[in-house]
């Protein structure tokens, strides 16, 4: 009887607890960015304080020390046309104008416009972010510099379907007197980080005086690739009597984590000629980077 029992208790321990070890196997799928540039894709099947295993469908079982490793990225998107689509690194912003979805506690990116335009934004917390910015013509005999800040509060409502934001960009002109300006904005968000269209509006205000009219704006993000994103960004601005439409149309594109963003602006009133102004600029992440080891 006793040796009955200690097979079964062999064939328990044989059949049984491998299935439940299967059962329970971590089958998320990662990206892991080595220093050298490289990028592997699979299921991470051991790790510890020093390396991590990793089964790739092309190279089978590969080991890498974490002291070459770059970024470890849990993939959360199904594969499309037979590449994996990751998470938008930069889903807080149009080209420029904020939406309602906010940078996590110690995310962080330089933005930087035409080389005069430049900002850092910083998260504080999940749903709170700050940053500030100028225009360095201090660099060019010394004429007055435009510098602001730019807080921010950012409200999810319903997960990947509707975020609100509210904020303010604060300024003034280093050099002159009285020279404030700003705006007070709303913005709500509709739709996933990769495709969504945000309403905004906000009452602007110059030397202490406030806007009598609002200005609105109307934007919409829409992705198109695995590092590619198609962007328009629009502008009613009431000024009594003289009211200004810009409208810009463009994309943004992603090199590694830099986004290089590329646009055209078209003003409503163009004296009967047609003209568009060109805009690039580009974005770099840096910080808690999303997938960085150092989080």
């Amino acid at each position: 009887m006793k040796t009955i029992n200690f097979l079964s208790l062999l064939a328990i321990i044989y059949f049984i607890v491998p299935t439940c070890v299967a059962q329970n196997q971590d089958t998320t799928l990662y990206r892991i960015e080595t220093r050298d540039g490289n990028e592997y894709i699979g299921q991470i099947i051991f790790q510890d304080q020093t390396s991590v295993r990793l089964k790739t469908d092309r190279l089978g079982e590969i080991t890498l020390q974490k002291v070459d490793i770059r970024s470890m990225v849990a993939i959360r998107q199904q594969p499309k046309g037979g590449r994996y689509w990751f998470d938008n690194p930069q889903a807080t912003r149009y080209f420029w104008q904020p939406n309602g979805y906010g940078l996590k506690q110690g995310e962080a990116y330089y933005q930087n416009i035409w080389i005069f335009f430049n900002q850092v934004s910083v998260g504080v917390t999940d749903n709170f972010s700050i940053g500030g910015g100028l225009m360095p013509l201090f660099l060019f005999g010394g004429a007055p510099t435009p510098v602001w800040l730019t807080p921010k509060f950012s409200i999810p409502v319903a997960k990947d379907k509707v975020n609100l934001g509210a904020g303010a960009l604060m300024g003034t002109v280093l050099g002159e007197p009285e020279t404030g300006f700003g705006i007070a904005y709303g913005v709500a968000t509709f739709g996933s980080r990769d495709k969504n269209v945000s309403f905004g509006l906000g009452y602007g205000y110059a030397g202490g005086d406030w806007a009598d009219t609002p200005t609105i704006t109307l934007s919409a993000m829409i992705r198109t690739s695995e590092r590619g994103y198609f962007i328009t960004e629009n502008y009613y601005i009431g000024s009594g009597g003289a009211d200004i439409m810009l409208f810009s149309v463009g994309g943004r594109r992603m090199v590694k984590r830099v986004g290089i963003d590329f646009a055209l602006i078209i003003p409503s009133e163009t004296g009967g000629e047609l003209f568009a102004f060109p805009i690039l600029g580009l974005t770099v992440p840096f910080g808690n980077v999303p997938g960085n080891l150092n989080r």
